[in-house]
């Protein structure tokens, strides 16, 4: 996308998106330069320091703001003594690696099974549109929940997170390509080249995949924040990301005993997480906005339409 592009000028007008922009960029920055940054602290994601640990309170952080220090920047986390800010930039690397690779699942499988759906005959297109129904009906938090439960441990759980959340959301995903398809395939251009004898995949391929590139682009933007928060989720309770890999939602979930004893250190990964979801989601609005513009007129007569009702 050159930068006289019209999506690239509308995206660059629209300053929450850039701003955003600007804290993925930072956020992806960050979790690429994880290794740098504890090297530049001298610290690792998973070493103790029983040192900096008060036994007689439990556990606490021996020191203002949760073990602040000139070796550990953020503090330590309390009851172990591992470097939180260590734990926080890789925490980093592993929510957002699962968030890009269940969103890839998600959008593979569903550009995949939009594309026979809205190209199939008759009896693919009804059995294709069931399933897609059975999937976007399904308690997909439940299933995950228990799946994650009960496979072995020694499986990579990150890899794990990364198939079960992209398996159990593509539902929607293919919902929106099987409408867009079937709206493309009544164009003259894509009739004249299913007319002229042209196979199923090379029209697909070269007529109907380019005109999808700008909504799968702008789904797959706004999907990406709502895994950041379901790796969050399952880590939180214990049947996502495992110790001693750091997550945030591991982070928070052991932060729930040491509230009161260390605020700070509850404070840190969600502050994180809340950015995350908020950067990902403005440039989600931001990415539909600039591919449509109009989506935003339609969006402002609707709330006018809503008021006046109300």
């Amino acid at each position: 996308m050159g930068g006289n592009h019209p999506v690239w000028r509308r995206l660059r007008a629209d300053r929450a998106a850039m701003t955003a922009l600007g804290v993925v960029a930072l956020l992806v920055l960050t979790a690429a330069a994880a290794p740098l940054i504890t090297g530049l602290e001298g610290q690792n994601p998973t070493a103790f320091h029983n040192d900096l640990i008060d036994s007689a309170t439990g556990g606490v952080p021996v020191g203002p703001f949760g073990g602040v220090s000139a070796r550990h920047w953020l503090g330590v986390e309390p009851g172990t003594g591992r470097d939180v800010l260590a734990r926080l930039v890789y925490g980093a690397q592993i929510s957002l690696s699962v968030a890009v690779g269940a969103t890839a699942v998600q959008m593979l499988l569903g550009v995949a099974c939009g594309l026979a759906a809205g190209l199939g005959n008759r009896v693919a297109d009804t059995l294709l549109s069931r399933t897609m129904d059975l999937v976007i009906a399904f308690p997909s938090l439940v299933f995950a929940i228990s799946l994650m439960a009960v496979v072995p441990g020694s499986f990579p759980r990150p890899v794990l997170l990364m198939l079960v959340l992209g398996v159990l959301g593509w539902g929607g995903t293919a919902r929106l390509v099987r409408g867009q398809v079937l709206t493309l395939r009544g164009l003259d251009h894509v009739a004249a080249a299913r007319l002229s004898g042209a196979r199923a995949w090379r029209t697909a391929r070269r007529e109907i995949l380019p005109a999808l590139a700008a909504p799968v682009i702008t789904y797959a933007a706004v999907l990406l924040p709502g895994n950041v928060t379901a790796e969050a989720g399952l880590s939180f309770l214990g049947v996502g990301v495992r110790p001693p890999t750091p997550s945030w939602g591991q982070m928070l979930s052991s932060a729930t005993t040491w509230y009161l004893a260390d605020p700070t250190y509850v404070l840190l990964p969600s502050v994180l997480l809340f950015s995350t979801v908020l950067a990902f989601t403005l440039l989600g609005e931001g990415l539909r906005t600039a591919f449509d513009p109009r989506a935003k007129s339609r969006l402002r007569r609707a709330r006018s339409r809503e008021r006046v009702a109300v």
